[in-house]
């Protein structure tokens, strides 16, 4: 199956979309020419959606900076060890490489170093695939020192395989996609060197590592919760943490605009404190260098105290993308914890949809561009914290006022009343607030 898209038509439907290419880029270069690209999938039997796949990888393809001109899917029963295609495919491949007059062809599935080095010498272009695309991004992405160290030892654990026998495949790149993070420069080194810097990185990124975990404490003492943001990319996480916190963080409408972690703090209605962390995307085939990589910026959700999963409900695609979020985060190890399931962008939401997870103990629907339905997501919110905590109802003596504080930092004050034999407080609090209470203060 192939599919030649006319360039000028390509320009349109990104126009109706309201997406302008050079927006869609990020980047302030404004190159005059973009790369061409042809996209190549496999659909196997037990993998029906190679389309989806691929308009996702046209996605990908775009937001690093190319021009998609063709596409072509090959049923297969099995992936060519060799060659990934078959050579009939190949063929046709050329072909419309040739007559799209592309400069590189991206697969949607993972090369092999051998399969990267024939489908090249059969093509006569670059070739990449669906992690070497997504490496390029992170790494046109990253903007914390952090970040950059991640990207940097994703792609030199993903390239060091590949360094034997690419001296004519890089001599002739030029720049584009899959050039940029360490560079060709770097990648021509020998693999000593490559692994002498790998172990570098490893050992900035611990020092990293332990930063986060003190960090990670002093939140832990101040008794403060933290709820972690995790979705599939491009599902409004970013816009969201913005319209609750005024995070001012980076919301554009592209995949992985952001990869850097963010906290903000959130006062909740009834003055509860709550920290949001915003975690990077995840996307189905997500690489596993990256998975290594990211692992510590990952596990701020395995050290939070619940998840909020957010969905992008005008998407199509939707319970696909909220299966993959699942996936990685069992991959994670992350299984048990409250998750508060935000369907997003329901002001883009035509007809009726029934919205359900079944891994989430609430769900609500809201529009974080908007604004709609914030209120009930903060109620949300309330309740989870509020389920974790004991329900307290006592009068504090006057002699022992300095409670109040501490419970306003740590809980949820409802009632303040004061009387003659002192104040009458009702409020909701960490268990472990409540009994030391009880200790200090006798029971009632």
């Amino acid at each position: 199956m192939t599919n030649h898209r006319d360039p000028e038509e390509m320009k349109d439907e990104g126009t109706r979309n309201g997406i302008e290419k050079n927006d869609r880029n990020g980047r302030n270069d404004k190159r005059e020419t973009r790369e061409r690209a042809v996209l190549a999938a496999v659909q196997l039997p037990n993998r029906p959606e190679a389309e989806t796949l691929l308009r996702e990888l046209g996605e990908l393809a775009e937001t690093a900076g190319a021009e998609v001109v063709g596409t072509l899917i090959q049923p297969k029963d099995r992936i060519d060890p060799g060659t990934y295609l078959g050579s009939g495919k190949i063929e046709e491949l050329r072909d419309l490489v040739l007559e799209t007059r592309a400069d590189c062809v991206i697969t949607d599935d993972e090369l092999s170093p051998a399969q990267q080095k024939n489908l090249e010498r059969a093509l006569d272009v670059k070739v990449l695939d669906r992690t070497g695309v997504i490496l390029d991004i992170f790494a046109d992405h990253a903007r914390t020192s952090e970040g950059k160290l991640q990207v940097e030892l994703a792609q030199l654990r993903y390239n060091l395989s590949r360094l034997s026998g690419q001296g004519t495949a890089l001599s002739r790149l030029g720049g584009g996609i899959g050039t940029r993070g360490p560079g060709e420069k770097k990648l021509e080194q020998d693999r000593r060197a490559v692994r002498t810097r790998i172990g570098q990185l490893k050992r900035e990124l611990e020092d990293v590592v332990i930063h986060r975990e003190l960090n990670r404490k002093e939140r832990m003492k101040k008794g403060v919760p933290v709820a972690a943001i995790v979705g599939y990319t491009n599902a409004g996480k970013s816009t969201l943490l913005n319209r609750l916190t005024d995070a001012g963080i980076l919301a554009e409408d592209k995949l992985f605009a952001t990869l850097d972690t963010t906290t903000r703090a959130l006062e909740l209605p009834g003055k509860q404190q709550l920290l949001l962390t915003d975690t990077v995307g995840f996307i189905r085939k997500l690489p596993t260098e990256l998975i290594k990589a990211f692992r510590s910026t990952l596990e701020e959700a395995a050290y939070a105290d619940f998840l909020i999963h957010v969905v992008d409900a005008s998407d199509p695609e939707w319970e696909t993308y909220r299966k993959t979020v699942y996936e990685t985060l069992d991959l994670l190890e992350i299984r048990e914890k409250t998750v508060l399931t935000v369907f997003n962008k329901m002001d883009l939401v035509t007809g009726e949809t029934h919205f359900l997870d079944d891994r989430a103990q609430q769900t609500v629907q809201i529009s974080a561009e908007t604004g709609e339905g914030l209120d009930r997501l903060q109620e949300a919110l309330s309740d989870i914290l509020r389920s974790g905590k004991k329900h307290l109802k006592r009068i504090l003596p006057f002699d022992q006022m300095s409670w109040i504080a501490e419970i306003r930092k740590k809980g949820e004050l409802l009632t303040e009343d004061y009387q003659a034999e002192g104040v009458y407080v009702e409020a909701f609090v960490p268990a472990e607030l409540f009994y030391r209470m009880e200790k200090a203060l006798g029971t009632e």
